[in-house]
């Protein structure tokens, strides 16, 4: 039985290996269907992280082509070994080859998964009923976060901050970790009441949206060949998370709440890495 280890991180796969780039689709099926058929194929292999269909260039004949991103690099590397040459859905084989054109420096460096992709591996790897959040602790940190701030005298706007901390726990594995996250924004004054209740909740849930994500980023997935699957943590001796006075840590990891939306759609904006191995 084949047990070699495959190690997954909560972290956005930028590695080539871990990347099929998929053509020869014919037109005789809408993007649609082809989308939904090539999610049902490849999520057979192992957790996705992005499936993206798109017609050829014009220049080409009619079709389309395809990305698919895997978190491991063996799931991928046995999904394109299984399907290449393959119909799976159509009447003409497909071609299918793992991306060997390297990404540029700023695309290779981690980045950090949503907060909805890090609970979407979690549930496949863990189970839903395998992982939980608790949270700790959600303060109004506005009034102790000077630093890197300075409003002008005579600004309208006031500074909102919220921090927290999250709890992830894995009871299956016996494991525990927690996560800070730290939203902020600027309100104008002249705006209301209402528009600054509206900010203070929007802040607390992405404050606690990012401390998942910074719970989840410590967890490592060590996923065997027979497919069981173990957990470790990684853990920062230095830091401390306490249960109270949590201002001191919470002036960290500054975040505008803007942010979080362009995380949950870093998939669609992600260049593209169009260039394969040839030699499978």
């Amino acid at each position: 039985m084949d047990l070699e280890a495959d190690i997954i991180e909560f972290r956005v796969p930028t590695e080539n290996n871990k990347t099929l780039f998929i053509w020869e689709i014919q037109p005789s099926h809408s993007e649609a269907f082809i989308y939904e058929s090539l999610c049902s194929v490849y999520s057979s292999f192992g957790a996705l992280y992005l499936v993206k269909v798109c017609p050829n260039a014009s220049v080409a004949a009619p079709g389309f082509y395809a990305l698919v991103k895997f978190y491991s690099s063996a799931q991928a590397s046995k999904a394109q070994r299984s399907t290449d040459k393959q119909c799976l859905f159509q009447e003409v084989p497909l071609k299918v080859r793992l991306s060997t054109k390297q990404n540029p420096k700023f695309l290779s460096e981690s980045q950090s998964l949503s907060n909805a992709k890090c609970q979407d591996l979690a549930n496949h790897y863990l189970g839903y009923n395998g992982w939980s959040t608790r949270i700790i602790t959600v303060k109004d940190i506005s009034q102790c976060a000077d630093a890197g701030w300075s409003l002008d005298a005579g600004s309208q706007g006031e500074l909102l901050k919220y921090g927290c901390i999250v709890e992830l726990i894995l009871p299956r594995h016996g494991v525990t970790c927690r996560g800070v996250g730290v939203a902020e924004e600027v309100v104008d004054k002249e705006k209301g009441p209402e528009e600054k209740l509206w900010k203070r909740r929007t802040l607390m849930k992405w404050a606690k949206d990012k401390a998942v994500v910074a719970a989840f980023e410590k967890v490592l997935l060590i996923v065997l060949g027979n497919g069981k699957v173990a957990v470790e943590c990684r853990t920062d001796q230095e830091e401390i998370l306490p249960d109270e006075n949590v201002e001191g840590i919470l002036q960290v990891n500054d975040i505008s709440w803007k942010e979080f939306a362009a995380a949950e759609a870093e998939e669609e904006d992600l260049p593209w890495n169009c260039t394969w191995d040839g030699s499978h």
